[in-house]
């Protein structure tokens, strides 16, 4: 999953244009077919490639200079051993058995360090930062400056007095290999145990529905701590459903729709651009606004009860649906049975593979299904092509009818659904501080997308002060207190 950082907008892409009527106009396919690609599949592939091609080409000259330097810093000790044996053969010591061992001792080093650095700095990309990296950035210079001070070194008394004792050479490159690996160590401590014990409880809020979740992070920085919770935002919120947060602005837009202002006055006669006119015709106005505030405010006081039972005659149609999907998903399923081995084979045009099986048995229940999306507003989350891929899953694993049902009854994570609902999405990190400076205590930072933002706060995690305290396991004693009235 790679996410992008960006301070331009575009369409979020996250709704498949698709017939609503799917759930009628379903049909029951029976036989082998030939898959062929639709139009809406042409448009994905095509939006995919787009966003895949020359988008953020400074990963990639990141990508080279990595290589660039891993080269340098591979092939720096090498040099150091075979440059004396190019430019002055002649006048070197013989390399006894110490030194034959230490070209065993750098093979193996170099092969350590070759690996070490493959593992840690060649991984695939997650995101596209806004900011570079300030641990990898001074990594690299102290790599850099630590080879180039190397190099000067050995160019000054080694390759200008053409050193003779090839047993010190070898040894100098041994040292340079061992820097490197501690150079490495340093790495992992910076950038991969730093962050690993918890120092700030971040809270995260979904502006548009005040969903809430709440991470223990480290030492990081604000963009990468903003990377973290974009990774924990996929898999622990539900999906943003807009749909389900329309319903309060009709019903806000309803009831003022449903007042009206007279001028019992009659109208006020036309007055020029200035003059006392416009003062009244403004003293009008305000009255008006006046009006139909308090004419607000009183059908306020009924309008709880209207919500109260809209909510109940939408559960209520919530339940009726859910009913009868339950009902009809059980009897679909009752209709397939997969074909045991011993079973004696039956004609090719009776047994089918899960797609087949899935595709004939889907018109059964594609409407009860379609009907209860609509009714939980889930319509756009899920097409035609993406129900039967899960229902050809299910009769593949042999799973339960509740199995099947629990991805369409429950809201999930965003990543349970298509790509087309978090694949490219573009993310805006808006902070008053410097984006690559460590998270502290009360920071506030705002994570924008197209149709909503996450708000960001973070609060330090105390000190704890422990105390101990030694019981006597001698002391436990006991006596039992009778009264009079106690019945023993």
């Amino acid at each position: 999953m790679n996410l992008r950082w960006t301070s331009s907008k575009r369409d979020s892409g996250g709704v498949l244009h698709q017939d609503d009527n799917w759930g009628e106009t379903t049909t029951a396919i029976t036989g082998t077919s030939e898959h062929s690609l639709s139009q809406e599949d042409i448009v994905r592939i095509t939006k995919d490639l787009e966003d895949s091609v020359g988008l953020d080409c400074r990963r990639y000259i990141t990508r080279t200079i990595a290589v660039i330097m891993g080269l340098l810093v591979f092939f720096t000790p090498l040099a150091f051993l075979v440059l004396p044996h190019i430019l002055w053969p002649e006048k070197l010591q013989s390399c006894g058995t110490a030194c034959e061992g230490l070209f065993i001792s750098v093979a193996f080093k170099l092969l350590i360090l070759l690996l070490a650095v493959w593992a840690l700095f060649f991984r695939p990309a997650r995101a596209g930062l806004p900011r570079v990296f300030v641990f990898r950035i001074l990594l690299a210079v102290l790599v850099f400056l630590f080879v180039v001070s190397y190099w000067l070194f050995y160019s000054v008394r080694i390759l200008d007095s053409q050193d003779e004792n090839y047993q010190g050479i070898v040894q100098y490159a041994v040292s340079l290999v061992d820097a490197l690996l501690f150079i490495h160590y340093l790495a992992v401590v910076l950038l991969e145990l730093r962050q690993l014990q918890p120092c700030f409880s971040v809270c995260v809020t979904r502006a548009t529905d005040g969903e809430t979740r709440h991470y223990n992070l480290g030492q990081l920085s604000i963009q990468r701590a903003a990377l973290a919770i974009i990774e924990h935002y996929y898999c622990d919120f539900p999906i943003h459903n807009p749909a389900l947060l329309s319903a309060s602005k009709s019903r806000a837009a309803k009831h003022l729709a449903g007042l009206k202002v007279y001028n019992v006055d009659g109208e006020f006669p036309a007055s020029p651009t200035e003059g006392p006119g416009n003062n009244a015709n403004a003293g009008i106005a305000q009255s008006q606004s006046r009006a139909m505030i308090a004419a607000a405010a009183r059908r306020r006081d009924t309008s709880h009860n209207e919500l109260y039972y809209e909510e109940a005659e939408h559960e209520r149609r919530v339940r009726k649906r859910r009913a009868r999907l339950v009902v009809a998903v059980e009897e679909a399923f009752t209709h397939i049975k997969r074909m045991q081995e011993e079973e004696p084979k039956k004609a090719p045009g009776d047994v089918m593979d899960p797609r087949e099986a899935a595709q004939a048995i889907f018109p059964s229940m594609a409407r009860a299904l379609q009907k209860y999306l609509r009714t939980t507003k889930q319509q756009h989350c899920h097409s035609m092509e993406s129900i039967q891929q899960h229902l050809a899953f299910c009769i593949t694993n042999n799973m339960t009818p509740k199995a099947f049902l629990e991805s369409y009854l429950t809201p999930g994570p965003t990543l349970q659904y298509g790509k087309d609902h978090w694949l490219g999405r573009r993310w805006t990190l808006i902070s008053e501080a410097s984006v690559t400076s460590s998270l502290k205590d009360g920071s506030v930072f705002l994570l924008k997308c197209v149709d909503f933002s996450l708000v960001v706060t973070s609060k330090k995690i105390p000190y704890v002060q422990m105390s101990e305290e030694y019981i006597d396991p001698k002391s436990h004693k006991f006596v039992l207190r009778l009264q009079s009235e106690t019945s023993v």
